[in-house]
């Protein structure tokens, strides 16, 4: 398959599915997997995509999102692994907020059967949540964005003001070091400010894949939480940096067998 051929099936793949792996690309194309990460590097170094360990995510605009389905798809290992990694952190009877990120739904899975309060920012979360018996599950109120179904508007930020948590778990569009903490959404971004704001402690859960990218909503600076949870993919340096803050940095182990 000629070059151009094998570029069109990487970027078409980016497309449909968020993530490319290079062993994936490798027999869809024929190519060998050196190869592959040739072509990654050409189209990485044209502001096409960004490598990512083991293969690539789209390269998005800072105001425009990628759909829910597609995140949910990105670096599925890592965020598990991340979220399990979280869940460790939460103590029986604590009372949590919880952000409507990808890896955020992936922690209320693992908080099933936990004693613990949680308030949901987001409707997927709340799917997870609703039938679990030990745990007490407090509704906010707003609009839901459509397709990402996180909680927005003047009724959420409402709910949150009203109460006081142990903890808010938040998942981040991006996370830069000089730009912090950003969202895609400006109205997402309030929502997130405002759960921090309630909160004792702030967990943020950011994969590799958002290190060093930014969206168009500030939502506050890099070292603001107190805990960062990702995975062991992550920029060492920004890590080390990080914890010099004062952020109590923890890197998860990718568990391919999560």
């Amino acid at each position: 398959m000629k070059s151009a051929d094998r570029h069109r099936v990487i970027t078409e793949r980016l497309r449909s599915g968020g993530q490319v792996a290079v062993a994936e690309l490798a027999a869809a194309t024929g190519a060998s997997e050196m190869t592959i990460r040739r072509d990654l590097d050409l189209l990485a170094a044209g502001g096409v995509l960004r490598r990512v360990h083991g293969g690539a995510v789209p390269l998005s605009p800072a105001g425009v999102e990628p759909p829910f389905t597609a995140r949910t798809a990105t670096a599925h290992h890592a965020k598990r692994a991340i979220a399990a990694a979280a869940v460790e952190l939460i103590r029986d009877g604590e009372t949590i907020v919880l952000d409507s990120g990808t890896t955020a739904v992936e922690v209320a899975k693992l908080l099933r059967g936990r004693p613990v309060t949680v308030m949901p920012l987001s409707l997927h979360a709340v799917r997870e949540l609703l039938d679990a018996p030990e745990v007490r599950l407090l509704l906010p109120g707003g609009e839901p964005r459509p397709g990402e179904l996180a909680m927005v508007g003047p009724l959420a930020l409402a709910s949150l003001r009203a109460l006081r948590f142990d903890v808010a778990v938040l998942s981040p569009c991006a996370f830069d070091l000089d730009a912090g903490l950003t969202a895609h959404d400006l109205a997402d971004a309030e929502v997130k400010q405002q759960a921090m704001a309630v909160s004792g402690r702030t967990v943020v859960l950011a994969d590799s894949t958002k290190f060093d990218r930014t969206a168009l909503a500030h939502v506050c600076p890099a070292d603001r939480p107190d805990v960062l949870v990702t995975d062991t993919d992550s920029p060492a340096a920004v890590r080390r940096e990080l914890a010099a803050r004062g952020v109590l940095v923890h890197a998860a182990e990718r568990l391919e067998t999560l």
